[in-house]
């Protein structure tokens, strides 16, 4: 894990209740197309909430996220 800083590997990551229901559907593997139908909301702020969990967990994609995500406990939280 090179190259982070200490406040991305905080594991009490502070993900805001959407982020989190965004995660959660990506986990289950919808498409952020899918995700934004079933939240109302348009794909830009679905990317726009992943943009925001990438930064807040340290990592660049959703197989990082989840990872991260997981063994952090904020699926559980979610769930």
């Amino acid at each position: 894990m090179s190259g982070q800083n200490a406040s991305t590997l905080e594991p009490n990551a502070r993900l805001t209740p959407r982020e989190l229901e965004v995660l959660s559907l990506i986990v289950e593997g919808y498409s952020s197309k899918e995700v934004a139908r079933k939240l109302f909301i348009s794909k830009r702020t679905v990317d726009f909430h992943l943009d925001n969990v990438y930064g807040k967990l340290g990592v660049t994609n959703r197989m990082q996220a989840l990872q991260r995500a997981t063994r952090l406990g904020l699926l559980e939280k979610v769930t």
